[in-house]
């Protein structure tokens, strides 16, 4: 073991951010340019785990987490984050809010700052930077062509900026979600308020297929809190399904839908089940639970046996 986390960095992202509320931290966290570079650092043995971005209830999936928990070495899912995300407007101390004419932020933090932007600096352009942290520090450097970024009260005060403006995001119910990623190995116990994370291939392009996988769960009462379609790499034409369900994978529910998957579809590749950060149960339908799977097979093992 390393005793090392990842985390999407550098220090003072929403990443690192969301990062230091995961318990039992290990002694050193190490910053990684890319969601790529960090999730590649534990495949090879670099860190134990890593932490990445995978959706934001504003923008959607995180394509680069997505594609490359998809395609890359298998990893699985140990755990959960969701981070309210706040952003502000930070500047070099003695400038002020009628002098900003040119902004430098990452592309979603500005694209959750659009309206209120247009409204309150309709003259000002923005640049794309890598990342909120990083638009933190160019805004420190007093050279810098800059007169402002967006970024996170914690990337401001790590490179003491002043911000000139405080809750600027278009909607106040911004969140991120992160998850903690580490090489394959059992998944953590269930406590009952699990998630499921998987991807399925189709096995054919036609009409109903989709349907059919739905299915799967739909006829076992597994709801889905989240399904996005991507391009498969595999076949021209054809997309893959990245899927969250609620339960986990030692639910009789959910182990009969996985079951049911893999036996209807090209490939599924299972990426964890692990406890939701919001501690949220699910309503099991009636005849779903486990107590009712046992007692069919009991009673089915009687039949055989008459």
């Amino acid at each position: 073991m390393t005793n090392a986390y990842g985390y999407l960095g550098p220090a003072g992202t929403f990443c690192h951010e969301a990062l230091l509320t995961v318990p039992d931290l290990p002694g050193h966290l190490r910053p990684y340019p890319s969601v790529v570079a960090a999730l590649d650092a534990v495949r090879k043995d670099q860190i134990d785990a890593a932490l990445v971005p995978i959706e934001n209830n504003i923008e959607g999936g995180v394509s680069a987490t997505l594609d490359n928990l998809t395609y890359g070495e298998t990893l699985m899912i140990r755990s959960e984050v969701l981070l309210p995300v706040e952003f502000n407007l930070y500047v070099r101390p003695g400038t002020a809010l009628s002098d900003v004419t040119r902004i430098v932020t990452h592309p979603h933090a500005y694209a959750q700052c659009r309206e209120w932007v247009q409204t309150n600096l309709p003259g000002a352009t923005v640049s794309e930077g890598g990342s909120t942290a990083a638009g933190a520090a160019e805004i420190a450097d007093p050279n810098s062509r800059y007169h402002a970024t967006i970024c996170s009260q914690a990337a401001g005060e790590l490179h003491d900026l002043e911000a000139v403006a405080t809750a600027i995001a278009d909607n106040k119910q911004a969140v991120t979600r992160f998850i903690l990623v580490t090489k394959p190995g059992p998944p953590p116990e269930r406590t009952g308020a699990d998630k499921t994370t998987l991807v399925v291939f189709l096995r054919d392009d036609e009409a109903g297929a989709l349907l059919r996988m739905l299915e799967q769960f739909a006829s076992r009462g597994v709801n889905l809190s989240r399904i996005e379609s991507r391009p498969s790499r595999l076949v021209r034409g054809h997309y893959s399904f990245s899927i969250d369900a609620e339960g986990h994978i030692n639910d009789h529910r959910v182990a009969g839908a996985l079951k049911g998957l893999k036996r209807t579809s090209r490939d599924v590749i299972f990426l964890g089940s692990y406890p939701r950060a919001n501690g949220f149960r699910p309503q099991v339908p009636e005849g779903q639970s486990d107590d009712s799977y046992h007692a069919a097979e009991a009673w089915l093992k009687d039949l055989r046996q008459r």
